[in-house]
């Protein structure tokens, strides 16, 4: 428990500094801690030690973890991998957001498979800012058509954008993605999200305008 404590406090300083030099508001920045493949009993030594924000990449052990902590009350659970067709029931029934939506058909499946009762499920759209083949996420050209499709749904919002960056030319995609941001909060009101910078590149990232990074190894260790 210690370690993660201590480990979150670093991140967190680390988080506040890179703030601090680029002259961005410290409460901007929020952070995500990647608890993929890490125990329910982590989760909770993070939330114990004031962590709210988890992030899952596999969706059975993520349902796991979430009904095994179905007890701490402010708990937010955040979806940010690659999503199947075949998973977006358990994904629109158990997470809060999602961050790796990149689909029309995946956008209307979570509408249609979200409890009404839950509220309104946060969503993300994740971009291939640099035009990847290997990459997951829409393109530029594909991005309308996704925004179209979620103001058609009842039970989704949209927050914001997701992405990877090159690994090549990280500040490249940051600004690129950070221009979009801009272009789309200005005309979206509900937009307020770019995630965006992993333990690496965090403090790129939120020089360019991350508003939430996506940190795992560094609060929990190494993944075995």
């Amino acid at each position: 428990m210690s370690n993660i404590k201590d480990n979150l406090g670093k991140v967190e300083q680390q988080i506040k500094n890179a703030c601090q030099i680029n002259q961005k508001s410290p409460t901007r920045v929020q952070l995500l801690a990647v608890s993929k493949t890490k125990p329910a009993s982590d989760v909770e030594s993070a939330y114990n030690a004031g962590q709210r924000l988890f992030g899952e990449n596999y969706v059975q052990e993520a349902v796991d973890k979430i009904n095994e902590l179905d007890h701490l009350d402010e708990i937010q659970w955040y979806f940010i991998g690659p999503i199947q067709s075949n998973k977006t029931k358990l994904i629109a029934e158990h997470f809060d957001w999602v961050q790796s939506v990149d689909r029309v058909k995946i956008l209307q499946r979570l509408n249609e498979q979200r409890p009404s009762e839950k509220g309104k499920l946060n969503v993300c759209l994740q971009v291939n800012i640099s035009d990847e083949a290997s990459k997951s996420g829409a393109t530029l050209a594909e991005l309308p058509a996704l925004i179209d499709t979620i103001k058609q749904c009842e039970n989704l919002v949209l927050r914001g954008f997701m992405a990877i960056p090159e690994k090549g030319n990280p500040s490249l995609s940051f600004e690129k993605m950070d221009q979009l941001f801009t272009q789309y909060q200005a005309q979206i009101p509900t937009i307020d999200t770019l995630s965006m910078g992993m333990s690496g590149d965090m403090e790129l990232a939120i020089a360019n305008g991350s508003t939430m990074v996506r940190i795992g190894t560094a609060i929990f260790g190494a993944r075995h």
